[in-house]
Order: structure tokens, then C-alpha cells, then sequence
């Protein structure tokens, strides 16, 4: 590598390094410091008393054991669905690919809300079981239970799994399998011994960000589990928001930082010399039509497994927004633009609409902008040398983001940083959980452009800059497009670190929605399945975006 080639590679990772200094290091030292302050009160939680203590390790157990049984259940249950679209065509297949990425990117308050909509005491199942069969009480009863955020996961890792395996799945060399076959093997030792081992790396990628995304899981739990299944993710929350333990939510966020950046690295280091992305084509050619009567059985029961676990969980949501005791109506999506006297906003609701929409495209341009720098400079370098690189931009996913909530509240109140009751803190803090999306979604593509391409231009005259925009943005224009709408819907759904940061005269939707489930009353329950429809709403129409632009 030259002089020249290091210099413009450092220059490219001088923006992200300094917002990432400013806006993640800075609050994660701070939260270090914290832990074993002596100023504060709840001082006498220090780090080894922490640690020593029954109550703080049997939630760091917990959580540790919920997102391996989480991931667990979600590759037995979604691998089969990655088969099915790696290795066959079906009529509507891209309409369901792109319907089946949105409960990745809802809200986890509107997954909560989904599932207690369909499946709690007074959900719709419910409700119908015991009209028609005349039951005296419910007979689904596994509100604040396990088994209900554990289904909840499911629906939400469950499009990670089909889309990454799928996706890589569909581009092994097919003529690997159809030489073993000719060799005498029967399909299952094709299976275990040649396609088995080749997918392990999107299998350990796919596992390990469930296991990250379930490990640091927050409004799930917080709203499902009750108050008996504690994470590590809630009780930072609780500790500091409830109880002002500051010592003990620093303490508890070292302890999640630690592990999340052990798994990063790992992840980093699977993804390295394979073509894993979250979000990529498929490689649709060597897909065929279900031919004989186990193959179609194989494909329709799959399918329906997806619509049911799926779509039910969104359509109890959008029935009851709409159901009332005198039947259906809009009433609930009408109040939300009107303040009554009792009402828990200084505003009207429907204002928190456009506050998420407003920090989602400021959000969006700040994360597209870090990423694609990120993403050229990791691309340029030396595959050796990444894994480190891509651990540490990679952190904030695996950062909860009820911690960096928490890390600006007790940093950035003071100058030159005093932002804590700026508007600017919340599409900052939602940038910073975004911008991994964008580069995970853009590094791919870039490390399969073939070097010649550039060396090429390069030896025609062409600048390094004109070679980066002649050469590279086209070919991974799509990606961008792509990871700068995650960045916006994951900037609309963000709830950890919004919960502490969002000013009470600008909420933002999943905020607002668990205020209104935070309350009782018929009406607020409404308004908060009527906020979550319409947050569902533009998150179905974002994706569908997608698609009419990627067809034309």
C-alpha cells in the first residue's frame, strides 16, 4: 500500500472516526467512569460487589439464556424457508420477499403491540375463542411469560435468517451438488457433507446477530415479559430511569458492551472472506418451479407458515385499531389529532408522525454519509487487516441502545457538548444505530468489484475520486438506496434510546405508542394500535418503494 493510498484511506475514516469518538467512545468512557464512581448515588454498587450479587447475575443468565433459546428456535424454524427460497420459484415470491423484511424493520413496540393485539388476554384470538366456544375465560393465557417474547423474536428474526441463508444459499455453484449426485451420493449426504459446510458461514452470521439483536433486546421484554423477566437491556433501563442507580446502569452497560464487541469480532471475522449481506439479491437462476408432490408440499407448507406467523400478528394490529364496542370506526385515528385534558402529550399525538419522519431522513443522510466512507475504506484495504476495523464500526449494533441513551444523558449535558436538550441529539443517537445497517448492506457489493475495473480507469487518467464515482457508485447504487431505507425505518422504530433522550413536547411514534400503552383506558390502548397501524403503514410503504424502483 502506498503513501498516498494510506493517507486517502485515513482520510476517508476521518468523519466517521470523529463522530464515533464524539458521539459513541466519548459516552461509553464516561458510563466506564460511572461504574465506579464514588460522587453519585447508589456509589456502593461497584463493579466486583455487581458481579458478586445473586439477584445481577441471574439477569445477565437470563438474558444470556433467552437470546440462545431466541436464536435457537428462529434458525429450526426459518431454515426450512431459507431452502424453500434459494431453491425454488413460486408465483408471488419477490411480493412476499419484500412484505417479509418488514417485521425485521418494525418497531419492537409495534411487535409488542402486534403480538398482545392478536395473542394477550384481550386480543382478538382470544376474544374470538371465547365467543365461539363460550369459554369463561380466556384460554390463551401467556401474557408476561417467556414463551411470549420468545415468539415475538421469532417474528422478528425470522426474515434475517431467509434473506441472509436464502440469499447465499441461492449462490452456491450448483454443479458442485450435481457432481456428487452423478458420483453415486444420495441427496441427504449431498446435503451434510457439501452444502451443509459451505453454508456454516451465513448460518454462524445469521445466528450471531440474532443472538446480539435478542441479547440486547429492549421494548420486546419490557412490554411482554412483565416485570418478573428481566434483561440486562431493561434493567439499565430501570436502574436508571426508575431507580437513578446510576453506578449500577454504567456497570450493567460495561458488562453488555464487552460481550457485544467479542461477538462483533466474530462476526466480523465469518463475514470477512464470504459474500454475507443482510439484504442482497438473490441469485435467482439455478431456482426451479415444484415439480413433483413432496416438493409442492414441501413449498406450500412453508409458505403458509410464513403468511400465518407473519401477517396474523400485522392484521390483529390493523383490526383492532379499528374495533371499538360499537364496531368498527376511525375513531382512534381521529383522536390522535386532538389533546384532551387528560391527555399524556403536550401535543397532539399525531405530531410524533412527523417528528419521526423528520429525524428518520436526517438520520438517513447522516448514516448513509459514515457508511459509504466506512464501507470504501474497508473495501480498499487489506482483508487481513479488516476484521479489527469492521468489529469496531460494526459496535454500535451490537451497542444496546437503551445504553447510548443512557451515555448521553449523564455525557453530553455540558460545553462544547451541552446537546441534551437538542433536537439534533435524537437523529445523531439514531444515525449512530443505523449506520452498521448501511455498511453491511453497501461492503458486500463494493469487495466484489473486481479490481481491474479500477486499475483500468486508473491507467486511462482517471483520478482515484473519478474512478470512486465513474466506477464504484454506480455498480453499488442499488445498496445505497437500500441501506439508506433500513437507516430511515430503523430511525422510525427506535425506541431504547429514545426512551431517554426524546423531549416530552417531541416524541416520536414508538414513544408515543408506549405512553398510550403505558396507560389504562380503552382509548389510550386504541390510540396506541391506531399509532402503530399508521408506523406499519410507512414502513410497508418504504420497502414497497423499493421494490417499483429496483423493477424499473
Amino acid at each position: 500500500m502506498t503513501k498516498a493510498t494510506n493517507y486517502r484511506g485515513w482520510l476517508l475514516l476521518a468523519l466517521p472516526l470523529t463522530f464515533l469518538i464524539l458521539f459513541y467512545f466519548y459516552p461509553l468512557i464516561k458510563i466506564f467512569i460511572t461504574s465506579f464512581s464514588s460522587s453519585l448515588p447508589g456509589s456502593h454498587a461497584r463493579l466486583p460487589t455487581a458481579l458478586s450479587l445473586g439477584i445481577y447475575g441471574k439477569i445477565i443468565w437470563f438474558t444470556t439464556w433467552q437470546a440462545f433459546l431466541s436464536t435457537a428456535i428462529t434458525l429450526i424454524i426459518a431454515l426450512p424457508g431459507a431452502y424453500v427460497f434459494a431453491r425454488y420459484n413460486f408465483f408471488g415470491k419477490n411480493l412476499l420477499q419484500a412484505f417479509m423484511t418488514v417485521p425485521f424493520v418494525l418497531p419492537t413496540v409495534v411487535t409488542a403491540a402486534a403480538f398482545r393485539a392478536l395473542l394477550g388476554t384481550n386480543g382478538l384470538l382470544n376474544n374470538w375463542l371465547t365467543a365461539g366456544f363460550g369459554f369463561a375465560e380466556p384460554p390463551i393465557k401467556i401474557d408476561q411469560t417467556i414463551s411470549f417474547f420468545l415468539l415475538a423474536h421469532v417474528f422478528y428474526n425470522y426474515a434475517l435468517v431467509v434473506r441472509i441463508v436464502g440469499d447465499f444459499w441461492a449462490g452456491l455453484n450448483p454443479d458442485i451438488r450435481a457432481a456428487a449426485t452423478t458420483l453415486g451420493a444420495s441427496p441427504s449426504k449431498v446435503f451434510f457433507r457439501i452444502t451443509l459446510p459451505l453454508l456454516l458461514p451465513a448460518i454462524g452470521s445469521a445466528a450471531l446477530l440474532i443472538f446480539i439483536f435478542c441479547f440486547t433486546s429492549f421494548g420486546v421484554i419490557l412490554m411482554l415479559g412483565g416485570p418478573g423477566n428481566s434483561t440486562i437491556e431493561v434493567e439499565i433501563y430501570r436502574q436508571s430511569v426508575q431507580l437513578f442507580n446510576l453506578p449500577m446502569a454504567a456497570i450493567l452497560s460495561l458488562i453488555q458492551i464487552v460481550i457485544n464487541f467479542l461477538l462483533m469480532w466474530l462476526h466480523a471475522r465469518l463475514g470477512r472472506d464470504s459474500k454475507i449481506t443482510f439484504f442482497g439479491d438473490s441469485a435467482l437462476k439455478t431456482a426451479v418451479y415444484a415439480k413433483t408432490l413432496l416438493q409442492k408440499a414441501v413449498v406450500f407448507s412453508n409458505l403458509f407458515f410464513m403468511v400465518i406467523l407473519l401477517f396474523s400478528p400485522l392484521l390483529a394490529l390493523v383490526v383492532r385499531s379499528l374495533n371499538t364496542e360499537n364496531g368498527l370506526t376511525f375513531l382512534y385515528y381521529t383522536s390522535l389529532f386532538t389533546t384532551h385534558n387528560r391527555s399524556i402529550f403536550y401535543v397532539p399525538p399525531i405530531s410524533a408522525v412527523l417528528n419521526s419522519v423528520g429525524f428518520g431522513i436526517a438520520a438517513m443522510i447522516i448514516a448513509v454519509v459514515l457508511g459509504l466512507l466506512v464501507s470504501t475504506h474497508l473495501a480498499a484495504t487489506n482483508k487481513n487487516n479488516t476484521s479489527l476495523w469492521d468489529a469496531l464500526f460494526m459496535l454500535p449494533l451490537a451497542t444496546s441502545a437503551v445504553t447510548l441513551g443512557f451515555g448521553y444523558i449523564i455525557t453530553l449535558n455540558t460545553p462544547p457538548l451541552n446537546l441534551r436538550d437538542s433536537i439534533a441529539i435524537v437523529p445523531i443517537a439514531h444515525s449512530l444505530v443505523a449506520f452498521p445497517f448501511v455498511v453491511r448492506c453497501i461492503l458486500p457489493s463494493l469487495r466484489q468489484i473486481p479490481a481491474c475495473l479500477r486499475e483500468s480507469a486508473l491507467l486511462l487518467g482517471a483520478s482515484p475520486i473519478k474512478v470512486w464515482r465513474h466506477v464504484d457508485i454506480p455498480v453499488i447504487k442499488k445498496p445505497i438506496i437500500i441501506g439508506g431505507v433500513f437507516a430511515f425505518s430503523i430511525s422510525m422504530g427506535e425506541f431504547g434510546a429514545s426512551s431517554f433522550i426524546s423531549r416530552p413536547h417531541m416524541p416520536t411514534m414508538p414513544v408515543a405508542i408506549f405512553r398510550f400503552l403505558s396507560q389504562p383506558g380503552d382509548l389510550n390502548y386504541g390510540q396506541a394500535m391506531a399509532m402503530s397501524s399508521i408506523l406499519m403503514f410507512v414502513t410497508v410503504s418504504v420497502f414497497w418503494l423499493i421494490g417499483r424502483l429496483d423493477r424499473g
